[in-house]
């Protein structure tokens, strides 16, 4: 099983104030780095729900912790004080209701993006540096592949994610080699679309592939992944109690924007009910946002290169 490194660790524990008792939802299982610290500092009254969308991180967490399957039909795992779900973000708020949890978690964790276990196995499709089927699915037993999107798309809509999503100046560029070479054979392999890619480039960002942009753009379209982490956000504010901690790591300018705008957002009184005297409970702030953003220190990052780009917010429910 790959090595991950979770990122941001110690701020992580602190920022969520892990007790023994607490209950806390880590919405972005990977590997179990952070599940496994909340666990070693939770007691036997503490309990974890750790989800994911990848079966191959339910698997390896059911291997770590010796979690066997339960009776439900909806195939949960369990290990005492840990449940474990497969499922993506856009169902949180059914995994909340089902673990009869709304309003009960002390802290919520997203770790966002693809884990370094995803990322070095050639066979999941996420990397341009090792040749392997070009899937990219976060699920690769449902949903559309990398490959069988490039193969159907118009190339103003494959402009399109790559300018939007992977924010590349050179997507039409980038758009019309792909379109040209598909022309050619089909385009089922990584290391062909990052071959495609390098040629369409004509510069090069210092210590970055020219495929980086273009992979990450067609990963998040693939799997809709701006709009699950809307989802898990607002299923967010059903998990938690109130004083109950929100901690999201992202990785790039597009999930921090959705995750700042977040609990802006919420952290302010609805604007329609400015100036009045009377602002009814629905319009009232349901967060309070705590310190600024953090970042990992020059240390972690010398030892997880990974984590250089990472950025933590931290927000709070406000009690009722």
């Amino acid at each position: 099983m790959s090595e991950h490194t979770p990122v941001l660790l110690e701020e992580v524990l602190a920022a969520l104030q892990v007790r023994e008792s607490g209950r806390y939802l880590d919405a972005t299982f990977g590997r179990g780095g952070h599940t496994a610290a909340i666990l070693e500092r939770v007691g036997k009254e503490g309990r974890v729900v750790a989800i994911d969308r990848d079966p191959d991180a339910i698997r390896a967490g059911r291997e770590r912790f010796g979690a066997q399957r339960s009776l439900t039909e909806k195939g949960l795992l369990a290990d005492g004080r840990l449940t474990l779900v497969l499922s993506p973000f856009s169902l949180l708020a059914q995994v909340v209701a089902e673990a009869g949890a709304v309003g009960g978690f002390d802290g919520v964790l997203l770790d966002l993006g693809v884990s370094s276990p995803q990322l070095d196995n050639a066979a999941r499709g996420f990397s341009f540096v090792q040749d392997g089927p070009l899937d990219m699915r976060m699920n690769n037993a449902s949903g559309m592949t990398a490959a069988d999107w490039l193969a159907k798309a118009p190339e103003h809509d494959i402009a399109r994610v790559i300018r939007e999503f992977g924010e590349e100046r050179f997507a039409k560029r980038i758009a019309r080699a792909i379109v040209v070479a598909r022309g050619v054979e089909p385009i089922v392999r990584t290391s062909q679309l990052s071959q495609i890619v390098a040629g369409a480039v004509p510069m090069r960002e210092p210590g970055k592939h020219p495929a980086t942009r273009t992979f990450q753009a067609i990963r998040i379209h693939v799997n809709q992944e701006l709009d699950e982490i809307e989802a898990a956000l607002e299923a967010s504010l059903l998990a938690l109690a109130p004083h109950g901690r929100l901690c999201v790591i992202s990785f790039h300018s597009l999930e921090d924007g959705i995750v700042k705008r977040f609990m802006q957002k919420h952290s302010q009184e609805d604007p329609v009910y400015a100036g009045l005297p009377e602002v009814p409970a629905h319009a009232r702030p349901k967060l309070r946002r705590v310190g600024k953003a953090i970042h990992p220190s020059a240390v972690e990052v010398d030892r997880n290169p990974r984590a250089r780009s990472s950025i933590m917010r931290v927000a709070e429910k406000v009690a009722a």
